[in-house]
């Protein structure tokens, strides 16, 4: 009786050996690549070989420190150019102020018939800033008065039922472009007279920002007392506007580099600064008269 040749007769103690497996019909390969299952990268490889190739590549070196100047440069050209229109030098002399001088030059600004010497005072030939003269223009005051009447307006808006986003903004850059046209005429009109002065763009925006103050109290008086309120204080505060304006534009043109002008210059500067004085009251009431009912 034949039996399988795997296997030895029955009784035999000796097995036979097991014929070998075949041979596999691929070579395993598997030993080059990851132990991940598949044979697959681990994810991020691929990736992080790029970026090291890129950055280990010269030319994307050298690209990159092209940007990198080239945007440096622009920076330094921009910071430049800023310094040439916009002194940050000048512009924080504007801004030096405390406590006591703003209490007090609000004061001024609602009366001013009292103060007698509205002449700069200067140290080494170089003004004194606002916090240690009365007499010096500041733009703390003016950009303040200038976010309070914005704020103002839209509380005024609001009581009357008549707010929204695109009439607040409306008010606000007329206030604001008002000034600018103001100060661009005074520009003018200085560079048409001649004359010789230390005001500067500066200087006049600051001058043609306090009308803001009087706006407010205008404003203010108006929602408290009605119409006739509003009225009472338009006048007061238009009045002292004007004299403040005109006693301050006639010292600061009138200042050292401006002695010795001919006569009909000099009456020219009493013209310009009489006109930007009476010009005051026209603007605090075209930007104030629809805020109150």
């Amino acid at each position: 009786m034949a039996y399988h040749s795997g296997y030895g007769a029955p009784g035999s103690k000796h097995r036979v050996r097991a014929a070998p497996d075949p041979p596999p019909l691929f070579d395993d390969t598997s030993g080059g690549y990851s132990s991940q299952v598949g044979g697959y990268a681990a994810p991020g490889t691929d990736v992080a070989f790029s970026v090291n190739h890129l950055l280990g590549d010269p030319m994307t070196n050298m690209a990159m420190a092209y940007g990198s100047s080239i945007a440096s440069h622009g920076k330094d050209m921009m910071h430049k150019e800023l310094h040439r229109f916009v002194s940050m030098n000048k512009l924080k002399y504007f801004f030096a102020v405390d406590t006591a001088y703003v209490a007090k030059k609000l004061g001024l600004l609602v009366f001013p018939y009292t103060h007698q010497n509205w002449e700069m005072q200067y140290s080494h030939d170089v003004p004194l800033p606002p916090r240690q003269d009365l007499n010096a223009p500041d733009l703390y005051i003016p950009t303040m008065a200038f976010i309070t009447y914005v704020l103002l307006a839209g509380m005024a808006l609001g009581i009357q039922q008549r707010f929204s986003p695109e009439v607040l903004g409306l008010c606000a850059s007329t206030a604001l472009a008002w000034v600018l046209v103001e100060v661009l005429a005074l520009l003018l009109g200085l560079y048409l007279v001649t004359v010789r002065s230390s005001l500067s763009t500066f200087h006049l925006l600051a001058y043609s920002g306090y009308k803001y103050v009087g706006m407010i109290l205008s404003v203010l008086t108006g929602l408290l007392f009605g119409s006739d309120g509003y009225y009472v204080a338009l006048a007061w505060t238009s009045a002292a506007l004007m004299y403040f304006t005109v006693r301050s534009l006639r010292t600061a043109a009138q200042g050292p580099d401006s002695m010795g002008s001919p006569a009909p210059q000099q009456r020219l500067q009493l013209y310009l600064t009489l006109g930007a004085a009476a010009f005051q009251p026209l603007i605090i009431y075209w930007l104030t008269f629809h805020l109150v009912r």
